[in-house]
């Protein structure tokens, strides 16, 4: 299964790294990303491909939120289906 993972945040050494860390730590593989600085604000949006028989996304959510709150970050996770539909006009 595919997902949406956004990152937003104060700009700062290690987030990449924490994230893609954190990612890897669940058997996470990330197929793309993409990453950019707005000023001091990172950002950051991957689609990623899990194991629906390892993760549910709210599991997922819950675990990726606590690496969020250690590295300052609001990181949000979405099943790519979801994305989708909701950015379509």
């Amino acid at each position: 299964m595919k997902a949406v993972i956004t990152v937003v945040g104060q700009d700062r050494v290690g987030i990449i790294a924490g994230v893609s860390t954190a990612l890897a730590e669940q058997h996470v593989n990330i197929l793309d990303i993409s990453q950019t600085i707005l000023q001091d604000y990172f950002t950051m949006i991957m689609l990623v491909e899990l194991d629906p028989e390892r993760h549910a996304i709210p599991e997922l959510s819950t675990k990726l939120h606590a690496v969020g709150e250690r590295l300052g970050l609001q990181i949000r996770i979405q099943h790519e289906g979801v994305f989708t539909a909701m950015h379509r006009i």
